[in-house]
């Protein structure tokens, strides 16, 4: 890239596009999330008391912030670079929500499990078994290449990866323990 590459994306519309690509599917998840919470709880189902999730909600939006931050403050990215990011953020989100819309009812924020309820094993649930948390990891990725972040996007993959380490324990305990 040189000075006057025209292809550029400067701080201010790297913050414009985390806005249009990244928040829309932030909402839309949220609102499907709790949906689907309330009737889970409704239909008698439990939540672990040492799940992660209280980490979870504030590491995922502030490691999207802090990759924000530092694109915003390094300097004017190549066109590239932020549409191979773009691409992997989607590719990501396409995986998320197979995984999603392969447990329909059953997917939120938080590990619930009814009691008696069959695994899910469609979908991407064929081919590996958290597809979903492969899929976050992925919307780390592309975002850290969008942004041009490479510090916090580092951090972000490995303290977010830990947190899904732990989620994965916490959640494969419930599915022995409540199936």
């Amino acid at each position: 890239m040189t000075p006057t590459d025209p292809f550029t994306l400067s701080s201010m519309q790297a913050v414009l596009l985390l806005l249009v690509v990244v928040v829309p599917w932030l909402l839309l998840e949220t609102w499907r999330s709790r949906r689907h919470e309330r009737a889970l709880r409704a239909a008698g189902a439990i939540e672990p008391p040492d799940d992660v999730y209280a980490w979870m909600r504030v590491v995922y939006p502030g490691m999207f912030a802090a990759m924000t931050i530092e694109g915003a403050l390094a300097p004017p990215a190549c066109s590239t670079l932020v549409a191979i990011g773009i691409a992997v953020f989607l590719a990501a989100k396409l995986l998320k929500w197979w995984a999603i819309l392969s447990l329909g009812r059953f997917w939120t924020f938080h590990v619930l499990v009814v009691p008696g309820t069959p695994l899910v094993t469609s979908g991407p649930y064929r081919l590996m078994r958290h597809p979903n948390y492969v899929g976050l990891m992925g919307e780390i990725a592309g975002v850290a290449l969008m942004m041009r972040a490479p510090f916090t996007g580092v951090a972000a993959a490995i303290g977010f990866g830990a947190l899904l380490v732990a989620r994965i324990r916490v959640e494969e305990r419930m599915l022995r323990e409540v199936r």
